[in-house]
């Protein structure tokens, strides 16, 4: 059986994306193809999809333009799985407001039962990297690049917190969530060569054991 690994296609780190998934999916020994989904009938023909990073108003108002919002919304919930990150947290997340300009209009899937606050770290500027401990993909810390991130304030039903920081205004932030058949990172696993991120939503998540 060859794996079809869908990537959100409209806007952001696509080919980061793609990348990471390329190598995550060669280390685990799973045969795959990469599908680039831009098509509401593409939906019907990939075993997982990522959200990727980019601008999180951007990528829902094309989802919506191009028809791909409700059909992907409807595969998540019937059980499709899906790793969103940072943009991808705030597409996937039920509540959505913005650190300065508050509520927002966006559109959104609204799948993961978690309350998402975009540049809650700040703006552009405010960008940096950690060593953030995720205990789901092992001991160690996994170097965790936020750019422009957002964060959860508030998890709730089967949602489970799986990576936190401390912030100085709204104290521990939830950054790495699980919830069933949805992985949400606030951070970029993309953007680095360590795949334990990608291969924990690819055998974990979406249940594809390593070959």
């Amino acid at each position: 059986m060859t794996l079809v690994a869908g990537v959100l296609a409209l806007q952001g780190d696509i080919e980061e994306h793609v990348h990471a998934l390329e190598r995550a999916l060669k280390e685990l020994n799973i045969s795959f193809r990469i599908m680039l989904v831009k098509k509401v009938e593409q939906l019907s023909n990939i075993d997982l999809i990522t959200i990727p990073g980019g601008e999180s108003t951007t990528i829902g108002f094309l989802s919506r333009k191009t028809g791909l919002i409700d059909r992907l919304k409807e595969r998540i919930e019937d059980g499709l799985p899906v790793l969103g990150t940072c943009a991808g947290m705030v597409m996937m997340a039920r509540e959505v407001r913005d650190a300065v300009v508050g509520e927002t209009s966006q559109p959104l899937l609204a799948v993961m039962d978690i309350s998402v606050i975009r540049n809650i770290f700040g703006r552009q500027r405010e960008s940096f990297e950690i060593d953030l401990k995720i205990p789901a993909i092992g001991d160690r810390p996994f170097r965790a690049v936020f750019i422009r991130a957002p964060a959860a304030i508030r998890c709730w039903n089967d949602a489970q917190p799986l990576a936190t920081l401390r912030h100085e205004k709204y104290g521990e932030l939830v950054v790495m969530v699980r919830q069933r058949n949805m992985l949400a990172c606030a951070f970029h696993p993309e953007l680095v060569l360590d795949t334990r991120v990608h291969k924990y939503f690819i055998t974990e998540v979406a249940g594809f054991p390593q070959r």
